[in-house]
Formats: C-alpha cells, structure tokens, sequence
C-alpha cells in the first residue's frame, strides 16, 4: 500500500510539472499570437491608407487644373476619416522656384477664397508648399502655405519617394497644425510624388521641380499622422485590453519611444510596423497575473491531491463493503417492485374484464340480432381499445382530450378542415378517465351518423373550455330534420352516464329543442382526469 502511494505521488508530481510548463508555453505562444493580430491590424491600416493616398494621386494625374474642387469631392464622398480612421488628413504640397510662390499662393486663392502666403524658411532652390488640406478644419488651416521642403526631416522622405516613386515616411516631426492644437502630439508624414508629365510651359511658369538625377516633378501627395491619435483610431477599444504598449520609431532599443500605453511587462512580445519603406518596433504585455501565481497553486493542489489520494486509499475498502450492501438491498427492493406491478396489473385486468363484461351484457339487451350485437359491442370496445393504446403508444399516464375526440371523428369520416376547426385548452386524461371520454364520444358518434349530423342532416360542432374549476365539453347538433327524443335512456346510455359520475366525477345533460341536440359533460380539473 505504502509503494502504491508513493507511486501515484509520483505520477502527480510530474503531471503537475508537464502541465505547468505546457499551460506557460500555452500563454506565451497566445501572447505572441495576440501580438502579432495587433501588428498585423496595424499594417492593414497603413496599407489602407497608402491606398488612399494612391487614388488621390491618379484622380490629380488625370486632371491637375481640377485637382482643388475635385479632389475635395472625392474625398467627402470617399470619406477617409469614417471608412480608414487615423489620418490627419491628405493634402497636396506643390512644387515651386524658390522664391516664386505666386503659383502656389494662386492656387490656395482657388482652393479656399482667401489670401494665403506661403511660409517657412528654405536653403533650397525648390520648394513644396502645402496648396490643399482636406477635410478642412480651423486647426489643418495652420499648415496651408508651408514649404515642406525647406526642412531637413520632411526633405529626406520627400527625396526618397521623388527619387523611387513609391510611398516614403519621414521621421518624427511636429506637424505644422500642432501650432493651433492644445494637447500637442508626434507626428510623422507618408508621401507620394507626382510626376511631371513633359509640358514645358509648367517648368518655365515654376510649377515643376527639377532636380540632377532625379525626374521632373509636380507635387506631392501626403498624409500627415498624430501618433495617439492614430494608434486609438486603429486599436480603438483593444488598447484597454493591453496591459502595456510601447512603439519606437526605427529598430532597437535605440530608436525613440513615440508612444506608451500603461506599463510594460517581463514578458513583452515584439513586433515589426511597416511605415509605408521605414520600420518601426512595437513591444506589447499582457500582464496575466493569474498565469503567474499558476506553478505555487499547483503545487499548493499537488499536496493536496497527496493528502485526498492518502485519504481515499483508506476508504476503498469500506466503500467496497458499502456498495456491496446498497446492492444487496437494490436487489431486494427491485424484487419488491415487481410484486407491486404483479398486483397493479392483476388490479386492472379485473377492473377491465369486468368493464368489458357489462359492456357486453347491456349491448345485448339493447340488441335484436347477433350481428347488430356485433357492431355496437366491436365499436365500443374499439373506444376502450383506442383509449388504452394511446397511453401505451405515448408511454405516458394521460392522453389529450383533443386526441380523442380527433380520433372519433376521424374514423366517422370527418373532413380533416373540420378537425382542424375544433380547438380547446389542452386537457390530460388517465387511464379510465380517457376510457370513460372515448365512450360517451363513440355513442355520440353513432347516433349522429344514425339519426343527425355526420348522416348528412345537419352541421354539428365539438368543443371544450375551462370553466372555473371545471372542464366542460359541448356537442351540439342542429339544422337536423327533426327534433331528437331524448325522453328515455337506453342501457348503453345509462351505463356511459354512470361511467362519467364514477370515473370522471362529472355530469352530463342532454337537451333537445327545435331540431337541435346539445349534450354538456362537465367535470373536475384536476389537472389529469383518472
């Protein structure tokens, strides 16, 4: 006994082991696998927003003289800021002689009915000065005029994206409209450039740069970014989530912080962001506190195990004594039970043979020949036997009072738009309640295909209802060619009213009036009749 414990000790402690260095492996690849969703999400977005930039871009190409009103028409029908959240805008920074605006001035004069100069100090014999912002907004106005080019930052990326004519990102800088904002943030830009397309009247009129080595150039499209901004316009409600979130602007830990989010973890995972051709490093923390505390609960739980297995090994046998005794004693009361059902079924055999005995005789009195005492007596012990068969057919102890009385119909041959007008509360029957119920049906049944309504000879309807504390079932019969005589009962009758007094505890009344029947049986509800 002792080695068995000491065995299964064992195997506990290193399944306690293997399971707490699968659960943190577990965690570190989902952290790692969150992360790398987050950066891919922010990738996406980037990509969508070059993408937009890109379409402004061929709708200037194909019409520059337009590209003020047309440009602004399609951006408030694309409607960046809802569809790509995360720009600051897009603008157009055109090309200009230094110390020649009046082409760029001109255009702002078209772009936006007012006077605008262009503004910023420059070394350089061209410049690029900001013609159009949209959406328009008092703070974006700041930035109207201002020659990107004259500094150094904005220069870099604007002469690699000249120069390979694909999108470039500038460094981090303080955008131009950060002068009109209160809370002040990073910024950075993404450009693209626009070719010159070989007029020489805009070069001679100063609207096309020129530079040795690199292709004539018009203007270039950008987009300038407010890094929070940006980074709650992307993550949106997934940044409450993350228990720390650092990006630097470049690679390393050299590369400056341009953004913190909560406080970051051992066990940070780090990611690359493509930054239209730069590359930025994001680090991301979940801080799980409850995957830490894991390995002393489990070995909090491994004692404890010990303890229960120590324990349990010294009632195995005891409880194998006591699950042979609970057998012992299942056996006898089974043995019990079968006698119960021995006596319940010797019980109601002789309830039902001695039924099906005064059926007999009181359809004999009520016959002249055998084969009239053949059809009333088959046709009532087939109401018995429907009755019982759907109790047994259901394996329930009650049947639906629709049931039976759908089924009574039917076999009268009751169209099936007929019975599906009959309606009424649902109401459960047992055994000899549904008996009693299946009776009185097949009797009223028979004398109306004889004498009333299923013979062709007047309309007849079914129903029950609730009636306080009692259930109430009606059949009327009128329109019938003459008036029933209900004055005398016969045997079969009488025998139905008493099976209703005693088995249902009801009552019943027939009335006969102007061509017209209606019988009313009433009794208890008690939830299931018996």
């Amino acid at each position: 006994m002792a080695l068995l414990v000491r065995f299964v000790g064992l195997v506990i402690l290193l399944a306690t082991i293997v399971a707490a260095s699968a659960s943190f492996l577990y965690n570190q690849a989902e952290e790692a696998d969150q992360a790398e969703r987050v950066a891919a999400q922010f990738n996406m977005r980037l990509r969508d927003h070059v993408a937009i930039l890109e379409g402004v871009r061929a709708l200037y190409q194909s019409d520059a003289a337009a590209s003020g009103p047309g440009i602004r028409s399609y951006l408030a029908a694309l409607q960046p800021q809802v569809q790509a959240p995360g720009m600051e805008g897009i603008g157009i920074a055109a090309a200009m002689r230094a110390g020649d605006p009046a082409g760029v001035e001109a255009r702002l004069r078209e772009n936006y009915g007012q006077d605008i100069k262009v503004w910023g100090t420059t070394d350089q014999p061209v410049g690029f000065a900001v013609a159009l912002v949209e959406p328009y907004t008092p703070r974006r106005q700041v930035a109207l005029g201002f020659d990107m080019y004259g500094e150094p930052v904005r220069r870099e990326a604007m002469r690699r994206a000249w120069q390979t004519g694909r999108p470039a990102a500038s460094g981090i800088v303080h955008l131009a409209q950060e002068r009109a904002a209160k809370v002040k943030q990073p910024g950075f830009l993404i450009y693209l450039p626009v070719y010159a397309r070989g007029m020489a009247s805009e070069a001679a009129a100063g609207t096309v740069a020129t530079a040795p080595g690199f292709r004539p150039i018009e203007a270039f499209i950008y987009a300038p970014f407010r890094v929070n901004d940006m980074m709650k316009a992307v993550l949106g409600p997934q940044l409450g989530q993350i228990n720390g979130l650092e990006i630097r602007a470049g690679a390393g830990p050299s590369a400056p912080v341009i953004f913190r989010h909560g406080k970051m973890g051992w066990d940070a995972q780090e990611q690359v962001l493509r930054i239209a051709d730069r590359q930025w490093t994001m680090r991301i923390s979940y801080g799980r506190l409850l995957e830490r505390l894991g390995r002393p609960l489990g070995i909090f739980l491994f004692g404890l195990a010990l303890a229960l297995l120590a324990t349990q090994l010294h009632r195995v046998q005891q409880r194998r004594v006591g699950e042979a005794q609970a057998l012992a004693e299942e056996k006898a009361r089974h043995a019990e039970d079968r006698e119960l059902m021995i006596g319940e079924m010797a019980h109601r055999m002789k309830n039902a043979f001695a039924r099906i005995g005064a059926l007999a005789r009181i359809t004999l009195r009520e016959s002249a020949s055998l084969e009239e005492f053949e059809n009333k007596f088959d046709g009532r012990m087939r109401a018995l036997s429907d009755a019982k068969q759907m109790l047994v057919t259901g394996a329930v102890d009650s049947v639906e009072l629709g049931q039976i009385v759908r089924r009574e119909l039917e076999l009268a041959g009751v169209s099936a738009e007929q019975l599906a007008a009959i309606a009424g509360p649902e109401v459960r029957l047992g055994d000899e309640g549904a008996q009693a119920i299946s009776l009185a049906l097949h009797e009223f049944v028979t004398n109306s295909i004889k004498y009333g309504a299923l013979a062709g000879k007047g309309r007849l309807a079914v129903g029950w209802h609730r009636d306080g504390s009692d259930i109430e079932l009606d059949w009327s019969e009128t329109g019938l060619a003459e008036t029933p005589h209900i004055e005398s009962e016969s045997f079969g009758t009488r025998f139905i009213r008493s099976m209703i007094e005693r088995q249902l505890k009801g009552s019943w009344t027939r009335t006969a009036v102007d061509n017209s029947l209606a019988i009313v049986i009433r009794w208890p509800d008690n939830g299931t009749a018996t």
